[in-house]
């Protein structure tokens, strides 16, 4: 499947406004991805692109922002397009947007520079965290100057700024919320709490206390396994925002 690169006609970027690319080899899910950012206040949709060769050329004809990359694309990928980009030079900020689970593509987005992954499907309200919690990031890192480690915490705490809860209990940890939502996100299927211990580099005991407060505020479902004896196993997975 081929598509072609286009450049919206919508309002004019003021001083501020974030240009975004999107990427998605589905035209259809790229008008809506593109509608949902519309939305948005202060971001832009400045193109679309349905394949990895017109997504390189977007954004070298014209640079924008952010790109919100699918990964499953014609004529390649969108790790390949993010790579690719690096080697040309651009820096440009990337959110991954696709239906790839794995384990490994995550780690691999993530090693590539992608500072935020967003599983398919998804609603407004899902993106729209995501968007902000960017926005948030861009704001921290635009006052410039010497960090302390209570500013670096918070420009690293705004990439994750709403995708657990925004405020966790005391002796809770933000960074360990957000490997446990990473590791529920990327899985395929419902999983037990020490399946999810093993994978976030957890003990039980820790993993178990996170899954109550992901639980409690509704961003995991529970759910019992029975075997032949004994107490059923609670496995849990992951829920999407809603509206």
């Amino acid at each position: 499947m081929t598509g072609t690169t286009s450049t919206e006609t919508g309002p004019q970027a003021t001083e501020g406004t974030i240009d975004v690319l999107v990427v998605d080899d589905d035209i259809r899910v790229a008008g809506i991805n593109a509608a949902y950012v519309a939305k948005v206040p202060g971001f832009r949709v400045a193109a679309t692109a349905h394949s990895a060769a017109e997504a390189v050329a977007a954004i070298t004809d014209a640079p924008v922002d952010l790109v919100l990359m699918d990964h499953y694309l014609p004529d390649g990928n969108g790790l390949a397009v993010v790579r690719e980009l690096r080697r040309l030079g651009r820096q440009t900020d990337v959110i991954m947007v696709t239906a790839a689970r794995d384990v490994a593509t995550v780690q691999a987005a993530m090693r590539h520079g992608a500072l935020q992954y967003l599983v398919k499907p998804f609603n407004f309200a899902g993106l729209r965290s995501k968007l902000e919690a960017y926005a948030g990031l861009r704001r921290a890192l635009r006052r410039g100057g010497q960090a302390e480690q209570a500013e670096v915490d918070r420009i690293f705490g705004a990439l994750s700024a709403g995708a657990v809860a925004p405020d966790l209990p005391k002796g809770h940890s933000r960074t360990t919320a957000e490997v446990v939502r990473r590791v529920l996100m990327a899985a395929e299927g419902p999983l037990s709490t020490q399946e999810i211990a093993d994978e976030a580099g957890i003990s039980r005991q820790t993993a178990q206390r996170y899954l109550k407060l992901l639980e409690r505020t509704n961003r995991v479902r529970l759910s019992l396994k029975y075997g032949e004896t004994g107490r059923p196993e609670h496995r849990y997975l992951w829920c999407p925002t809603s509206a």
